[in-house]
């Protein structure tokens, strides 16, 4: 299969090695995976802060380098946020402005636009990517991924066949974490409150590493848990999946330099 990923704006900024290892996770499963350099925003930011008319002019050009490579069979992204927006909003947001065209090559770009988590295990049916993380971990589903892309248990199904890895339930695991956008700079007291809480649930269980399908909310969780001085680190899942890959890679490395 061949397939397209789309990085995102906050993980090609702030986390290049989520991009990574969304490559390293498709490869190893044998697939020819593309990355269309003329991909920029997909607008989310804007139109979640009120900027409707800069979000579609940014959302048109993301439909249309997409949509641009007929030979590609899906398009994947490490955001669950930016797959809802395009996938479910795009369209009525679109055709509240007057753009039809723009709403229907939403629509059709969106019947093959997948988060990683619901594309491995919904689209091609695996559960085990062959890999090894040995750390005790912790899972924040994020809102956008529960309510809007719907991912379900996706994430749970794949970490589960991750081996030597201890999954531990994080208690009110639906709350969210404070990030939302924008709204963690124009709300940041509430923000703040609720990543408190948020921190502290994960902290409750004992976990090494917490993980999600969203860089952004790993950002704000992540920053919270440093401040805190907790030691727990936030690792997207994709990071996690791949891990088998480096692990691999360093053992040949090793073995190449031996004399």
């Amino acid at each position: 299969m061949r397939i397209a990923v789309f990085v995102t704006c906050v993980a090609d900024t702030l986390f290049p090695e989520t991009g990574i290892a969304v490559v390293r996770v498709l490869e190893r499963l044998g697939h020819d995976v593309v990355f269309p350099a003329d991909q920029t925003c997909c607008g989310q930011m804007h139109v979640n802060t009120g900027y409707r008319d800069e979000a579609l002019r940014l959302a048109r050009r993301f439909v249309d380098t997409f949509a641009r490579d007929d030979g590609v069979d899906a398009v994947v992204s490490p955001s669950s946020s930016c797959v809802g927006w395009v996938r479910v909003l795009l369209p009525d947001v679109a055709r509240e402005a007057g753009d039809e065209r723009l709403a229907r090559d939403a629509e059709a770009l969106g019947g093959r636009f997948f988060e990683l988590s619901e594309f491995l295990v919904r689209r091609l049916g695996v559960e085990d990517v062959g890999a090894v993380f040995p750390r005790r971990v912790t899972l924040h589903p994020t809102c956008h991924s529960q309510r809007v892309t719907r991912v379900g248990d996706a994430p749970q199904r794949l970490l589960a066949h991750v081996r030597g890895l201890e999954l531990l339930e994080l208690p009110e695991a639906a709350e969210c974490c404070g990030f939302g956008g924008t709204f963690s700079i124009k709300n940041a007291d509430v923000s703040l409150a609720m990543l408190d809480d948020k921190c502290a649930a994960i902290v409750a269980t004992g976990a090494d590493v917490v993980t999600a399908v969203d860089p952004s909310c790993l950002l704000h969780i992540g920053g919270g848990l440093s401040r805190m001085g907790s030691g727990v680190k936030a690792v997207h899942l994709a990071g996690i999946l791949a891990s088998e890959a480096r692990a691999r890679g360093a053992r040949r490395a090793a073995g190449e330099s031996r004399p």
